[in-house]
């Protein structure tokens, strides 16, 4: 498989999405990545309790923001974004605690 164009090079819909399509397949093996963390903290964490975080979860969306920003992108769509990431993060994470203990 080739890689597709980068944006700036697109001059058709079929470029652009194959961009966004190849885009799409790096992003979920790096969500596949980011899921692992939570089985690992799942496995690490001593209570279900401490699987919700809110904390660490404002820290989150702050560095995101941040780097949004840093970026050129508008840092509350990207804060959106992520808010809603880290919220299935830590259901899933709520899962994988509860199934290690069962």
């Amino acid at each position: 498989m080739t890689s597709a164009k980068l944006p700036e090079q697109c001059e058709t819909m079929i470029e652009v999405r194959a961009g966004v399509d190849q885009v799409d397949r790096e992003l979920v093996a790096l969500l596949v990545r980011r899921f692992g963390y939570m089985d690992a903290a799942a496995r690490i964490k001593p209570d279900r309790e401490a699987v919700r975080d809110e904390v660490r979860k404002a820290e989150v969306l702050d560095n995101v923001a941040r780097a949004a920003a840093a970026a050129g992108l508008e840092p509350d769509r990207l804060r959106a974004v992520w808010n809603e990431l880290v919220e299935q993060s830590i259901a899933y994470e709520f899962d994988r605690w509860d199934r290690e203990r069962a």
